[in-house]
């Protein structure tokens, strides 16, 4: 007999945590709002669980539900308001290697969210240039683009002596 609620509860556990890595990215660094991008495909994926579960696309379709979502949610004027914090957060010491993997989030985290979307699936979760099209709904052509535009940047904010996004 067919159990949806376990065999959903399965997939989570076995994708969560590259679930809330790709969300990391897809949301610029932002913790808090890749646990609501998750929260928020999860749901929409529990809604289609049985026919997506016998197409046999389930992580295509994740991927799919997480990147529109988050395309969708950084056009929203909310989220380019600026937040007001009751005292300025200590600057930490980092150690010695983790700067520059800050400076690439966040250069990651500057470009605008369809050029960010096509690197993270292209390069983080090693999709093809066919996948990533296909997940996008955006042509080969366009893929191919939009990731050489989105490298370029990064490339230029990594190389400048100003931190990345400083002088965007």
């Amino acid at each position: 007999m067919y159990d949806r609620d376990a065999e959903f509860g399965e997939y989570l556990e076995s994708r969560a945590v590259v679930m809330r890595r790709t969300a990391f990215l897809l949301c610029g660094g932002d913790w808090h709002r890749a646990e609501d991008l998750v929260q928020t495909t999860l749901t929409k994926m529990y809604v289609a669980w049985s026919r997506i579960r016998r197409d046999g696309s389930v992580d295509a379709y994740s991927r799919r539900i997480m990147v529109r979502t988050a395309i969708d949610e950084s056009r929203r004027a909310y989220r380019r308001r600026e937040s007001v914090v009751e005292e300025v957060p200590e600057n930490a010491v980092r150690p010695p290697g983790v700067e520059e993997a800050v400076d690439v989030r966040r250069a990651l985290a500057k470009l605008p969210a369809g050029q960010r979307a096509v690197v993270v699936l292209r390069y983080w979760e090693d999709l093809s240039v066919q996948e990533t099209a296909a997940t996008l709904g955006k042509s080969e052509g366009t893929i191919k683009s939009q990731a050489a535009k989105g490298l370029a940047s990064m490339r230029r904010m990594l190389s400048s002596d100003e931190p990345a996004g400083a002088g965007e």
